[in-house]
Order: C-alpha cells, then sequence, then structure tokens
C-alpha cells in the first residue's frame, strides 16, 4: 500500500476520471473537493443559530462569536465552512427560514455560479508621456508602434496606450495636451491596420481622446474614473466599446494620501456594482472591472483585494488586474521600480489564480511565459 498526500488545488477532475470514476460521480466528488471560505456579517442572531445547526448537520460548520447561542449579541459575524455540494444544500435549506436567511440562499446559488476564467488574457500597455512611473513603458510615434509590433509577437492580446500619467501626485494635463501627445500612435495604427492583429484599449477619460480612439480601431475603453462622465458612457455605448471600470477612492494627485475603509472588500464591490448597473443603463453590453490596486489603497488594502478577487467574481464580469510595478512591491522588498519585475510577476500569478481574466502588464514576454507555467500547473 502507498499513500500519498495530494495539494489541495490539483485538478480534481482529471483525478477522478483517471481513477476510472464514471462521468456522475466525477461531478458530485468535485462537488465535495471544493471548499469555501464564506465572511458573512452583520447576520441576526436567531439565524445564526439556525444556520450553524443547519450546517453541522450536512457536515459543513459556521464559526460564530462566544455567546451567539444565548443571543449575547442581537447580530453576529461568522465564517461559513463549506464544500460546493454543501453550499448547494444549504441555499435549499435556507429558502425556508426566516431573519434574513432567504437572501442569504439567494447570496450561496451566486456563489456556487461564479466561475474562474479558464484563460488569463495579457494587456501590455503603452505610454505616450514622459512622466508615467515606469520609464520603460514610455514610447512615441513610430518606436510605439515598434513597441506594439514586439508585444503582439511575445503574445500581447490587449494593448493599452494612454498619454497622462495617473501616479499619485502626477502633473495636470489637459485635454489638448493628452490629445496631442496620442494622436500620432492613433493615426499610425489606424493607418497600418494594427488593429486587425491585436485588440487595442485606450486608458483615458476624456470624451475628445476616446472618441479619436475608437475611430481609429479601439476596441476598449480603460476608464480609471470607473464611467464617471456620462459623455465617456454615451461614447462606449455608441461605438460598443467595452468598458473598463476601475475603482479609485479619491483622486490620482491625492489619492495615495492615507485612504481608509470601513471595510475594502464590501466598499469596492459596491462601487463596482453601482457603475456597472450605470453602463448598462446606458446600453453598455461589454464590461470588464478593475479592482484599482494601487489607487487610493494602503499596502493591506492592496494585498486584501489580491488575495480575496474571487469575492468579485459573483459580479459575472472579467477580472482586470494591474500590479506591474508599482510601488507596493517596493514596500514588502525594498526595490527600485526597474528591478520589480519579479514581485510584479509572484503577485500578478496569485491574482491569475484567484480568477483574473486580464493582467495588465509592462513585461509582455515574461508574462506568457509565467502564465503558461501556472496553468499548466493548476490544470495538472
Amino acid at each position: 500500500m502507498i499513500v500519498e498526500v495530494l495539494s489541495n488545488e490539483i485538478n480534481i477532475k482529471k483525478q477522478l476520471k483517471e481513477l476510472g470514476v464514471d462521468g456522475g460521480g466525477v461531478k458530485i466528488l468535485a462537488s465535495k473537493a471544493q471548499h469555501h471560505l464564506i465572511s458573512i456579517k452583520d447576520l441576526h442572531v436567531g439565524a445564526a443559530n439556525i444556520l450553524k445547526q443547519d450546517a453541522l448537520s450536512i457536515g459543513a460548520d459556521l464559526a460564530v462569536p462566544k455567546g451567539t447561542v444565548i443571543a449575547t449579541h442581537k447580530r453576529v459575524n461568522c465564517l461559513l465552512i463549506a464544500t460546493s455540494k454543501e453550499l448547494e444544500i444549504l441555499a435549499r435549506k435556507e429558502l425556508a427560514q426566516p431573519f434574513g436567511l432567504k437572501e442569504l440562499a439567494l447570496d450561496l446559488k451566486n456563489i456556487l455560479k461564479a466561475k474562474k476564467p479558464k484563460r488569463t488574457e495579457i494587456m501590455g500597455v503603452i505610454n505616450a508621456n514622459d512622466d508615467s512611473f515606469f520609464s520603460g513603458s514610455r514610447f512615441k510615434d513610430s518606436d510605439a508602434i515598434f513597441m506594439i509590433e514586439k508585444m503582439i509577437a511575445d503574445g500581447a492580446n490587449i494593448i493599452d496606450i494612454g498619454s497622462v500619467s495617473s501616479r499619485p501626485n502626477a502633473a495636470f494635463v489637459s485635454v489638448e495636451e493628452e490629445l496631442q501627445r496620442i494622436s500620432p500612435i492613433l493615426d499610425l495604427i489606424k493607418e497600418q491596420k494594427l488593429y486587425e492583429q491585436v485588440l487595442f484599449s485606450v486608458d483615458s477619460y476624456e470624451p475628445l481622446v476616446i472618441h479619436k480612439a475608437l475611430d481609429s480601431g479601439f476596441k476598449i475603453v480603460n476608464d480609471i474614473t470607473g464611467l464617471e462622465n456620462d459623455e465617456v458612457c454615451k461614447i462606449c455605448a455608441e461605438y460598443d466599446a467595452t468598458a473598463v471600470i476601475m475603482h479609485m477612492q479619491g483622486k490620482p494627485a491625492t489619492m495615495q494620501e492615507n485612504p481608509i475603509y470601513t471595510n475594502i472588500l464590501d466598499e469596492v464591490y459596491e462601487f463596482l456594482h453601482e457603475r456597472t448597473l450605470k453602463a448598462n443603463s446606458f446600453g453598455i453590453k461589454d464590461i470588464i472591472l478593475d479592482v484599482g490596486i494601487g489607487f487610493g489603497k494602503s499596502l493591506d488594502d492592496n494585498l486584501s483585494l489580491i488575495k480575496n478577487l474571487e469575492h468579485f467574481l459573483t459580479l459575472e464580469e472579467a477580472l482586470l488586474v494591474g500590479v506591474s510595478r508599482k510601488s507596493m512591491i517596493d514596500k514588502i522588498f525594498a526595490s527600485a521600480v526597474e528591478d520589480r519585475l519579479s514581485g510584479t510577476l509572484a503577485l500578478h500569478l496569485e491574482a491569475m489564480r484567484n480568477g483574473a481574466a486580464i493582467l495588465r502588464v509592462h513585461d509582455v514576454y515574461e508574462h506568457k511565459q509565467a502564465i503558461e507555467i501556472q496553468k499548466r500547473i493548476l490544470n495538472f
């Protein structure tokens, strides 16, 4: 007899099929191997006691504060620990229960529906300005075209082009200046029909710039204000463009001056949900959500968002994460921006593992290699 301890993150369906388990058994057993940790806040104490008993009756559990059984506090925070199969059963059970458990049952069903993407795409970054935080991303005119072609060859699925820095304390740039910087690149992309080779995204929240980019063959609008401007919504709908909705606390000039959240996950989630509804109301069909790493967040905020990215999968939109060479890496391991590739890869691979569908990067080739290896490991 040989006993082997396997990783909790193996491709369980593949393992079961290799064992010769029949099709129905594969589905049932796989659902028992997938574990969930679900934080439930401000739950009525009566609901907590009911949920605790229902969870225990099917093999799951609910962690509750001391004194819950005698209702020391009217409302409590809990942690539900269950497999996918157990969540499925609980979702059915709680539909008939009081104290808000019916609403919780619907939330559990949404969690079960949420799926991680089957592939992760690479969005390469090109800046048509002189003050972006990483000098290696700055290109102008024909040099930008050369880099676009290199990124395509290296495996980029999307190329994101902007001409205004959004780093903290960046200088104000007028829309006229932004348009002057980016127009030569847009014109060359249009002339050479490079949009036939790769998807292009414009990193801007200015309607005039966005309009010209979409006229030049761009298909994606990457708006760091999260569609704050109704005019941007109208243009995206008119061109049937994909909108990237990003969360940012404050404005770029001041966003890193002591950002504070009551609950980072809940507040970012609520913002993205509200802006998704706004986008839908304008007729925008395709949406990508960006939790906004480094945009009005502390180091712990950023780490929490990456670690708990699955929380945002219930919004049922593709998730974009961009950590490339950002200062949060320096706060963990002191390093100049030129030396942050290793830290970038570590953070991006964690984001990919937790549900990122798109990674916004400066180093396309290195990410392509890392993603292919990560995929092989995760599917093994």
